[in-house]
């Protein structure tokens, strides 16, 4: 992962404009990170890519910086990205222009077999049922939480082997249906599962496609998601520490066997859910050792 440093003069007084790019070449499906040291006279607000507009915070473990995730969508096309960081200096309006190079992740496609009225159901009952919780999860991965829960780094919801990574091409009966929109964890019926991080519970439900399925908004527009439970140990609108269990693993939904399903979103962007982890742990849950 690259990291690049910029310190930017104007030629018009002693002022500087400093930020940190981690990640400048993400993947479609990646998340690339931007840091803002605390400026005297400076108001860090938002930043664009195209029409999408990210909000800039206060890291939630230093004072004296921000931060905003540029979350990638798996069909992001690779190409040049202008990023319009807009902020103010001493209460008069400015922006600074950059580039991020977008390239091409290399994901492989898989061949899955499972119960064919989970393929392309037809029956007016189940399509609504899909489309309202669809809608449903999109109202809740579009919201952004001004505050952050987080407060340490993240963890694994288990210790178990991956079976099945991030954005590979999902061929569903001989059909191709997308991406895989997650990491999947190996885990036999009842296996605990626990909160990757301290979160609030936005979303307690037995969903079509997800199964037994558990929301965490980390705040600031960080959510994680577990799938295919079989049980749940929490209710919506509770507060999960790190580490909480969540409830137990299971087969539930459209699923070829028992297993975790482990997803992020940022922005409401679907993103690498390991990838995005890392890139927080490493680069704005990390402390500095006095």
């Amino acid at each position: 992962m690259r990291v690049l440093f910029f310190f930017l003069l104007f030629a018009t007084s002693l002022f500087a404009f400093r930020f940190e790019i981690i990640n400048q070449k993400p993947a479609n499906g990646k998340s690339a990170l931007i840091k803002f040291p605390k400026e005297q006279g400076i108001t860090y607000e938002d930043i664009s890519i195209g029409k999408r507009h990210f909000k800039i915070f206060q890291n939630p473990l230093k004072s004296d910086e921000y931060y905003a995730l540029l979350p990638f969508s798996y069909y992001d096309k690779p190409a040049t990205k202008e990023i319009v960081i807009y902020y103010k200096k001493r209460a008069k309006q400015e922006k600074k222009i950059l580039f991020i190079k977008l390239i091409a992740g290399k994901y492989k496609k898989e061949t899955i077999h499972v119960d064919s009225s989970k393929v392309n159901p037809k029956a007016p009952a189940v399509k609504k049922r899909i489309a309202k919780e669809y809608k449903e999860a999109m109202r809740i991965y579009h919201t952004v939480t001004d505050r952050s829960y987080l407060r340490e780094p993240f963890i694994l919801p288990l210790q178990s082997k991956i079976t099945s990574e991030f954005g590979k091409a999902r061929v569903y009966n001989g059909s191709l249906k997308g991406y895989h929109s997650g990491t999947d964890f190996r885990a036999k019926v009842g296996t605990p599962i626990v909160a990757a991080n301290d979160g609030k519970v936005v979303l307690v439900k037995n969903r079509f496609y997800s199964g037994g399925t558990v929301i965490l908004d980390h705040g600031e527009g960080i959510y994680t998601c577990y799938f295919h439970m079989s049980k749940f140990d929490v209710s919506e609108g509770a507060v999960v520490k790190r580490g909480e269990k969540l409830g137990l693993s299971g087969k539930s939904g459209r699923v070829t066997g028992p297993h975790l399903h482990f997803a992020a979103r940022v922005d409401g962007v679907q993103v690498d859910p390991l990838q995005l982890i890392t890139l927080l742990n490493n680069n704005l849950l990390k402390e500095d050792k006095q």
